[in-house]
This record gives C-alpha cells, sequence and structure tokens, in this order.
C-alpha cells in the first residue's frame, strides 16, 4: 500500500516538471514576440545625445501607430493644402495682373469720418483682361499717412471666385493713401507651396567635429544624408532629430559648431520663375485712387481694457501714429525710461527665438543705461547673450532657437537646445516672463519642421503653467521682409502661411501675442531687422504685457 502511494508521489512530480518545463519552453519561444507586441520604447532620458547609425532611419519614432502630434501635423497640412490649391498655367497670360484687376470703394464719400470702416471690392483680371474665377492671390493692404508717421494694414477677405473685399478702418485723421500691392498671383503662390515641401536641400549645414588638436568638417542636416554612418542627435519625445555624417576617428560628442551655406537649387520650372522677376513681386493694384480724406467727426471713444495676457489679436490690432504703435483692443501704457527701470525690477526675462528678437536685447540698454551685458565668454552673433542690472535684480538672456539655424557664420552648438527643451528647464515664478519668436529660419524648408516645432512648444509652455501658471508667455510673429529677397527661399508667402499656422497653433493659450506681422506692415519695414523704432514699439507692446 504504501509503496503505491510512493509511486503516485514520484509520478506527481515527474508531470509538474514536465508541465514547468513545456512552459519555460513555450515562453522562451514566444517572449520575443511578446515584447515586440508591445513595442514600448524605452528611455532613461527625454534627451538622447546621440546614437550611431550605419542605415539612414525613416521615421523618428518607434511606434507603428502614428503619434499625437503626427496626427495633428497631417490635420494642419491637410487645411493648408485646401487653402493653397495647384493652380498649373499655360502661359503668364493666364495669370493675375494688378493692371487688368479692376478696384471700387464701395459707398464713396466726400469725406470720411475717424473711425468708419472703408471697404473696396476688388475683381482679379488676368494679363489679357480675362476675369478669373478662383482666389489664392497674394495680396497685402496699407494705408498711411507719410507725414503723419501712419499706417495699417487692412484686412483682406478672399471670396475664392475671383472677387476679394479690401477693408481699411480709418484710425487717423487727415488725408490717407491707400495701396494694396499683388505681391504674388495664385498660379505663384501655388508653385512656392509645392516647391517648399518638395524638399529638404535648399540648405547645407557643416557640423565641426574637434578632437584635441584635430578638427573636421561633415555634412548635416534634418533629414539622414544618404546611406553614410550618421550621428543622429535626437529628441525622443518631440520627435526632433538632426544628423551628421560621422567623421572618422571621432565620437559623435565631438561636435561643437555649425555653419550654413545655401544649395543652389530649385524646385520651380522656368515658367513659374518668372512670376518671381523683380517687376512681377509687390505691384501695385490701386494705383488710380486718389487720397481720402479723414475729418474727426464726434465719437465717443470705447473704453478699453488694459493689456493683459490672454487677449485675442483682432486684425488689424493696432497702428501707428507720429512713428508710436497704439493697440485698437486695449488699453496701453507708453513706458519710458522710468517706467521701463520699474517694470523690470526683479524680473527674470528669457528671449527665445532668432535674430529678431537679439534685436531687443541690443536695443533696451540703449534706453535702460544701467543694464549691462555680461560676459559669459562666448563667441559670435549667435553666442548666448545676458544683461544683468544688479542693483534692481533685472537678468534678461537672448538664446537662438535650435536647427533649423540658418548663417554662414560659425556658431556654436554646445549649449544647442530647443525651445520646448529651453522652457523645460524653466521653474518660472510670477516675475519670470519668457518671449519666444520662430519663423524665418524655418522659411526653406517643408512646413511639417515648423508646424512639428511649433505644436512642441506649446506642448512645453503646457507643462509650464502646471508648474507655473503665473509665468507669463509672450510669442511675438514673424516680422515681414526685403521684398526683393530669394523669393522661393525666404519670401514672405512661407513667412505668412508658418504666421496662420502659429496664430491657429496657440489661438486658445492663456499666452499674449505680439503681432509683429501687422505691426511691421503699418510702419511699411519690408526689412527683417527693422529700425530701432519699430523694435522699441514691440519691446513696449511686451512690457503692457508683464507690467
Amino acid at each position: 500500500m504504501s509503496s503505491n502511494i510512493l509511486f503516485q508521489k514520484i509520478l506527481l512530480m515527474l508531470m509538474s516538471l514536465l508541465v514547468v518545463a513545456w512552459m519555460i519552453f513555450m515562453i522562451s519561444q514566444n517572449s520575443r514576440k511578446f515584447w515586440s507586441a508591445l513595442n514600448l520604447p524605452i528611455s532613461l532620458y527625454h534627451w538622447n545625445n546621440f546614437t550611431v547609425s550605419s542605415e539612414p532611419k525613416t521615421t523618428l519614432s518607434p511606434l507603428k501607430s502614428p503619434t499625437e502630434t503626427e496626427l495633428k501635423i497631417k490635420r494642419i497640412k491637410e487645411k493648408l493644402d485646401q487653402l493653397i490649391p495647384p493652380r498649373p498655367f499655360t502661359h503668364v497670360n493666364t495669370t493675375t495682373s494688378a493692371a487688368h484687376s479692376r478696384v471700387t470703394i464701395l459707398n464713396p464719400q466726400d469725406t470720411y469720418c475717424r473711425g468708419d470702416q472703408l471697404d473696396i471690392l476688388v475683381e482679379v483680371r488676368d494679363h489679357l483682361g480675362r476675369r478669373k474665377e478662383y482666389g489664392g492671390d497674394f495680396l497685402r493692404a496699407r494705408m498711411s499717412s507719410p507725414a503723419l508717421k501712419a499706417g495699417a494694414s487692412g484686412k483682406v477677405t478672399d471670396f475664392n471666385n475671383g472677387t476679394y473685399l479690401v477693408s481699411f478702418t480709418l484710425f487717423w485723421e487727415g488725408q490717407v493713401s491707400l495701396s494694396l500691392l499683388l505681391i504674388h498671383p495664385s498660379e505663384g503662390v501655388s508653385a512656392l507651396w509645392r516647391a517648399r515641401n518638395q524638399g529638404y536641400d535648399r540648405v547645407i549645414f557643416k557640423g565641426k567635429f574637434v578632437n584635441g588638436t584635430s578638427q573636421v568638417f561633415t555634412e548635416c542636416g534634418l533629414t539622414p544624408i544618404s546611406s553614410a554612418e550618421l550621428c543622429e542627435y535626437l529628441e525622443t519625445r518631440d520627435q526632433e532629430a538632426f544628423y551628421c555624417v560621422r567623421p572618422q576617428h571621432m565620437p559623435c560628442e565631438a561636435l561643437t559648431h555649425m555653419t550654413t551655406k545655401n544649395r543652389e537649387i530649385s524646385y520651380l520650372t522656368v515658367k513659374e520663375k518668372s512670376l518671381f522677376n523683380r517687376s512681377n513681386v509687390g505691384v501695385e493694384m490701386m494705383k488710380h485712387l486718389e487720397h481720402i480724406h479723414v475729418s474727426q467727426c464726434y465719437q465717443r471713444e470705447n473704453i478699453k481694457e488694459k493689456c493683459q495676457i490672454g487677449m485675442k489679436v483682432p486684425v488689424p490690432g493696432g497702428y501707428t501714429f507720429e512713428g508710436r504703435w497704439i493697440t485698437t483692443f486695449c488699453n496701453q501704457t507708453q513706458f519710458n525710461t522710468i517706467k521701463i527701470k520699474d517694470c523690470l525690477k526683479g524680473k527674470l526675462i528669457y528671449l527665445l527665438g532668432d535674430s529678431t528678437l537679439r534685436q531687443w536685447i541690443y536695443y533696451l540698454p540703449k534706453v535702460v543705461k544701467t543694464l549691462k551685458f555680461f560676459d559669459l565668454h562666448g563667441t559670435g552673433l549667435f553666442k548666448k547673450h545676458l544683461l544683468l542690472d544688479a542693483e534692481r535684480h533685472t537678468q534678461i538672456q537672448w538664446k537662438k532657437h535650435s536647427y533649423p539655424f540658418v548663417t554662414m557664420q560659425l556658431y556654436s552648438v554646445i549649449e544647442e537646445g530647443y525651445i520646448p527643451r529651453e522652457i523645460d528647464r524653466i521653474p518660472g515664478d510670477k516675475n519670470t516672463a519668457i518671449s519666444i519668436t520662430l519663423g524665418q529660419h524655418f522659411r526653406l524648408f517643408p512646413i511639417d519642421i515648423f508646424i512639428r516645432r511649433a505644436i512642441n512648444v506649446r506642448k512645453a509652455i503646457e507643462r509650464l503653467f502646471l508648474r507655473s501658471p503665473a509665468t507669463k508667455v509672450i510669442l511675438k510673429t514673424e516680422n515681414i521682409r526685403e521684398m526683393h529677397s530669394n523669393t522661393e527661399s525666404f519670401g514672405d508667402f512661407h513667412g505668412y502661411i508658418q504666421y496662420l499656422t502659429m496664430k491657429d497653433i496657440f489661438k486658445d493659450l492663456n499666452v499674449g501675442v505680439i503681432d509683429a506681422w501687422d505691426m511691421t506692415i503699418a510702419y511699411g519695414t519690408n526689412n527683417v531687422h527693422p529700425p530701432d523704432h519699430v523694435i522699441g514699439n514691440q519691446i513696449n507692446m511686451f512690457l503692457n504685457y508683464i507690467c
């Protein structure tokens, strides 16, 4: 009896061992399939300094399904594609002609009152005088009184049938000139949009690698370069990437500096290029309209609320008068030197962006003499700049945004950081203010680069507001620039699309907006780096938001 029980126990143990062995075998065979099915990226840090690959990667993300950001980029690009449909043309004569188009003032009067709205109907026609049946022309409306140093942008409404409504708000009294420029016909707009999104190779990036006394330059870019062995500088969370050909006998960490030059390449046809000859860009459509006369009339001024963060900025959001920018949507303070000093007292200010924001840090010491540059031992124009007023505990710093940053000058990338990462490093409090601008350096690349960066900046601001809702964030939109610069690479059409995109991405976020696009049209600067009186008025708007 006892021997039977012992036999049964041994048999049971053997069966148990067989089951365990089978389970181990099955797990070992399927573990790879199991973990790959989860497809979870594992990262100890948000920022991977570099990885080395002998094969260019086709995607930045290990995830098979599109991320939330990818879906947003896709939606925005689809909206823009609908806004800018293809407009092929067989001959320049079938494109929009400023001379043949018809401009009519609606309800004309001998004299207008200050505050009135003046509406103008525009019917566009081609060079053969035939009325066009679709819209999409890139137009710029402006009113001005040079003797008064006064100017304002107009609002253009496209009915997508060859007619436009141009609306001017008559902000001041006196003799006023009206202007409507045909920057590009719709056919040119379509060509620029197609060409922009065709390639990332308009700019050659050259990275400098240093190892002791040895140094070497290799080609770099926003996309993988050929099939060379690469250094990949990845921002995994935000799906941002930059690549350099890996130099021989040097590690990827040896990258210290960057420089760029423009590549002689175009995605426009010869016929399309003819649309961007100097004589065809920025052609006046209102040559035959006489000045209008605006009187004060009796009007009760609306009492406006003080300018503050979160206000919606209309178009136009203001006008210039006697050289001063006057907002239309809020009660604005004009800051003199004493008020600027009081406003900046105890403030920690971060200026993140391009050289149009660096102009601010150059302007401020001219007005506030107690602000002094602190030498951080950097070199070149694009080093980090720091202003200090030790007595008033004021600190202002400017730092350039990261790739793409386009300049022939050699600049350091040792402390390189995308704006979202820079924002993540700021603790924030009620005395901290951040101003951000993006745009000019992105015009040379497909729009998805700009959209991704803008979305990532928004996410970083949202994270900042979670830990410090009292921190003030102000966005400065792009300036307009030279009318006859390389249109395919730098033209204002690209800037305008980015301006619309920026407004859409940040529309419901509690930030202040300095509409530099609107301001620089009003001032009529046509310069990527406007003069000091314009910079002073941009800064004045910034101070209105933070004080």
